[in-house]
């Protein structure tokens, strides 16, 4: 057998570090399917429910709109840097606007029934960019728990400083917070992640979890929540109180409402779940029809705010083009 020559071995060097090619045609037609899929089942859910969505929406000033989803953009963006921080710690970190195209792109599979379609479109989506499918997965099934618990934590806080007693009917839920404040340090992750890979029959992560990145990661999740507090006080104190307290009050319904939203997988998007919990925590200081009309708002807002991060996204993406130094940092697909 003739011996290896150096020229073959740089052939072999360079197309380990090639970037991926692009989408083939069926590949786009399934991630244009995917998009339409999403999409369709988006709008069902705001048309389900619209004589009612209308009625909120002529409750509401245009300006308090503008400002809602100026504020669910910034919560989203959170989102996105939580997951591109847990990403970043796994040994992948993608530039901003291409880890945003996977993210915001990548969750409107929330809208389809099933709790599977926003990993797989990540998966996918990452692994054009050099990100092996595990890490993907990996990243996103920590995402979260890191949302669940940070959430749990400011709607603790800021319920019992806003509104003492109004969180007391739901203090079951906040006993997973020491549990989640266990399965958090990174030994614990590392060795959780590690059985679930070997019981799928793949390989370890090349890097675990640091605290450093850990700590990264719940800091943008508690920075998404104060954003959509934000959003949801914009619509609150259009039709209820105003001041500090309301926005705290805001911060806490809303992180509550959507930590027992998230519980329902089997819920496209915790579509109706997370609606009613919030309609019951904003009790106090809504009546029924205002919080009907302040909740539903919310879910409309949210849906454009999906919509808008991905379409933007996906824009900028175009722009920005990884290298082959950044592909082979980031390790094989």
């Amino acid at each position: 057998m003739p011996a290896e020559r150096p020229e073959d071995r740089r052939e072999e060097e360079e197309e380990a570090v090639r970037p991926a090619r692009p989408a083939r045609p069926l590949r786009r037609l399934v991630r244009v399917a995917f998009l339409l899929v999403a999409l369709g089942f988006g709008a069902w859910a705001v048309a389900h429910q619209w004589t009612e969505i209308s009625a909120g929406f002529a409750r509401l000033s245009w300006p308090s709109l503008v400002l809602s989803l100026i504020a669910v953009v910034a919560a989203l963006g959170g989102g996105m840097m939580t997951w591109r921080s847990l990403l970043a710690d796994l040994g992948s970190p993608l530039p901003v606007r291409a880890g945003a195209k996977v993210f915001f792109v990548g969750q409107l599979g929330k809208y389809i029934p099933g709790s599977l379609w926003p990993v797989l479109a990540q998966m996918e989506m990452g692994r054009e960019l050099g990100v092996p499918r595990p890490r993907s997965a990996a990243a996103f099934f920590l995402t979260l728990p890191v949302q669940l618990a940070s959430g749990l934590v400011v709607s603790a806080v800021t319920l019992l400083v806003a509104l003492p007693g109004t969180a007391v009917p739901y203090a079951w839920v906040f006993l997973l917070v020491p549990v989640l404040a266990v399965a958090f340090e990174p030994r614990v992750i590392n060795a959780v992640l590690g059985f679930g890979l070997r019981k799928l029959g793949r390989g370890p992560l090349e890097r675990p979890l640091t605290r450093r990145g850990m700590l990264t990661a719940l800091g943008w999740a508690t920075l998404g929540w104060i954003a959509y507090g934000l959003h949801l006080a914009a619509l609150v104190t259009q039709l209820g109180p105003s001041g500090a307290s309301a926005v705290l009050f805001s911060i806490g319904a809303f992180a509550l409402s959507w930590c027992l939203g998230i519980m329902t997988f089997v819920v496209p998007a915790g579509a109706g779940v997370r609606e009613v919990a919030m309609v019951a925590v904003m009790a106090p200081v809504l009546d029924r029809g205002s919080a009907i009309a302040v909740a539903l708002c919310s879910r409309v807002v949210i849906v454009i705010g999906d919509l808008v991060c991905a379409g933007a996204a996906g824009l900028a993406a175009r722009r920005e083009v990884p290298s082959p130094h950044d592909a082979a940092r980031r390790g094989p697909g």
